[in-house]
């Protein structure tokens, strides 16, 4: 399937690593201009010359602080500066940190707002003007299973990742008319680095290895096993694609059919 997406500007969140990076080898695929994004330059540069090695296109890195407003104007202007524009915005940050309600004070409520919904707020206001000027683009944003059906141990992450969605939905009303889409998908048990730390945490709460703990949580998943970062890639280079042209509003979770919740 022809997607659309030869040198078509690419800014991927937050991928360095993870579902982030994944996702940047799959539109590096496509023949995209793509942008990295993250706080570490050193894993930035490691990211651009492993996708470079496997596709031949190697992309532009820029370190940028999501929490960070002026970190998120600077990404985006060097991105249109580079690319010519900014085609394709793929939204994506680090999670919060686990825990139970009591555990958590203002100061961690407001840490993970700013991450996980105020930077998706500040990136695509930075990127609609260019996308507006060019009569459309494409804009994903990488949330969780969460918000489908709340995850045990991260009322952080379950609060702000579900705001996404009503920003996502409402603004696929106002932005339908400038030929910009815009989606939501939400990661379930993908085998990552977040998801072996929270596997491991949940282990030791439990008292069990990690092994044990790991076969557990498989038991849940329908098809048998954890995603690989590639498959969830998949999803977000089409719905970022000009290949999508009528799926706009929608909240996909990728889980191995694992939540119960519609």
């Amino acid at each position: 399937m022809e997607l659309g997406l030869k040198d078509k500007s690419v800014l991927v969140i937050a991928s360095s690593k993870g579902l982030g990076k994944a996702s940047a080898l799959e539109f590096a695929k496509e023949g995209a201009k793509v942008m990295l994004a993250s706080r570490n330059l050193d894993e930035l540069t490691l990211a651009a010359n492993e996708i470079e090695r496997e596709t031949g296109n190697k992309p532009n890195v820029q370190v940028c602080d999501v929490t960070n407003a002026e970190d998120i104007k600077n990404l985006v202007k060097e991105t249109a500066v580079l690319h010519g524009s900014v085609d394709v915005l793929v939204n994506n940050a680090g999670g919060p940190p686990a825990g139970s309600f009591d555990v958590f004070d203002d100061d961690k409520w407001q840490y993970a707002f700013e991450l996980n919904l105020l930077s998706f707020v500040r990136a695509i206001r930075e990127v609609l003007p260019y996308m507006r000027k060019q009569g459309g683009g494409r804009i994903v944003n990488i949330a969780s299973s969460s918000i489908k059906e709340p995850v045990d141990g991260l009322i952080l992450s379950n609060t702000f990742r579900t705001g996404i969605v009503g920003l996502s939905k409402s603004l696929s009303k106002e932005l339908a008319s400038d030929q910009i889409l815009i989606n939501t998908v939400g990661p379930g048990r993908i085998a990552t680095d977040r998801v072996a730390e929270l596997d491991q945490l949940r282990a030791e709460q439990l008292n069990l290895s990690y092994e044990e703990g790991k076969k557990q949580m498989e038991q849940v998943i329908p098809i048998g096993r954890y995603g690989t970062p590639s498959e969830f890639a998949k999803v977000i280079v089409f719905l970022g694609s000009f290949t999508n042209t009528y799926v706009t509003g929608q909240a996909l979770v990728v889980d191995g059919g694992a939540t119960k919740a519609f």
